[in-house]
């Protein structure tokens, strides 16, 4: 199994991901990686790893598609960048994998333009997993698509079912549409129009599900469009840090608070794991044709270890075959 993975995206690039490339290596056996970026800057990172240093491979590609250009320019005229050789080498059959902590449009673009589409996906869409107390859900979307059809939300429902089988190992993952009410005849028009026909869909849907039990453990899979995944995201996020900032402060207000935060240390060292992204490595592109993971652009060496380990799981698990059978099974739903 060999896994491309982008050496200059990310804010800690290159070192980030070669030290998590040499931390993969070790945990997965099977695989082989291929770096690409500024050769030199690569090189100075591959060290103490004469252990997997054989199954590591070099590619040159100096050109740099940045968070400040247009991603579809970007992947159009720097065909020498590691974004856009990765997504043909993906395409080709050259390597089963792809990783990648760069500009997020710029995956979504290489994905969409120089990899492709499964045939009979409309839009691909970034679903991370969220904690809830429990485990994790996936959200899908979370701001590939901003403005969707109902027919895009029922796709994201038959790629977030794909996933959560094939990656996290659920045999009936719960799929919910996020909704500002639990009746069917609430929301906007597209959530409105887009239940009935997620009835009919071959998952298993548990109909809407409200902002206050998105982390409730109701739905496996949470299905939105891109605009509200993405408020919904970085709204976990901002809560997730200042519950943590709160509860620091408040340990620290008296020797009384200070003494049973100590022996509460563990429970809290638990819960910051739980809630930490570098655990779940990123976020995977579903519905382009091969398994692509966009990793966060501050992402330390373990977790892209950790996004690596996602490439793997998806390549096992065949989420790209079980999407494409989904797909199929509804599109004749989709045409009456």
């Amino acid at each position: 199994m060999k896994i491309f993975v982008d050496a200059m995206g990310g804010d800690f690039a290159p070192q980030a991901p070669v030290e998590g490339a040499i931390e993969a290596l070790r945990r997965y056996p099977q695989i082989e990686i291929v770096l690409a970026g500024v050769i030199p800057e690569i090189e100075k990172y591959l060290v103490n790893c004469d252990d997997v240093r054989h199954r590591i491979a070099l590619l040159d590609a100096p050109e740099i598609i940045t968070n400040d250009e247009s991603p579809v320019m970007g992947v159009r005229r720097k065909t020498n960048s590691a974004t856009v050789k990765g997504m043909l080498a993906l395409r080709d059959k050259q390597v089963d994998g792809f990783v990648s902590a760069g500009s997020t449009g710029a995956v979504l673009a290489g994905g969409m333009f120089r990899l492709g589409r499964i045939s009979g996906i409309e839009r691909p869409a970034l679903a991370p997993l969220m904690p809830n107390g429990r485990g994790y859900f996936l959200l899908i979307d979370c701001g590939a698509n901003v403005d969707c059809l109902p027919e895009y939300l029922v796709q994201f429902g038959v790629m977030g079912d794909a996933y959560m089988r094939g990656v996290v190992g659920m045999e009936n993952p719960r799929v919910g549409l996020v909704n500002i009410g639990a009746e069917s005849e609430k929301g906007n028009a597209l959530v409105k129009n887009t239940y009935p026909l997620m009835e009919k869909a071959p998952y298993n849907f548990v109909g809407n599900v409200e902002a206050r039990d998105i982390t409730g453990d109701v739905a496996d899979v949470m299905v939105t469009d891109g605009f509200c995944g993405n408020l919904i995201l970085k709204f976990m996020e901002g809560v997730a840090g200042t519950l943590f900032g709160i509860i620091k402060q408040e340990i620290k207000a008296d020797p009384v608070s200070a003494i049973g935060g100590m022996i509460a240390k563990p429970a809290f060292r638990r819960v910051k794991k739980l809630m930490d992204y570098t655990e779940v490595g990123g976020a995977p592109l579903l519905g382009v044709q091969g398994a692509v993971v966009k990793a966060h652009g501050s992402s330390n060496a373990h977790a892209f270890s950790c996004a690596i380990g996602q490439v793997v799981k998806m390549i096992d698990g065949h989420v790209v075959e079980i999407i494409e059978k989904g797909v199929a099974s509804i599109a004749p739903q989709q045409s009456e």
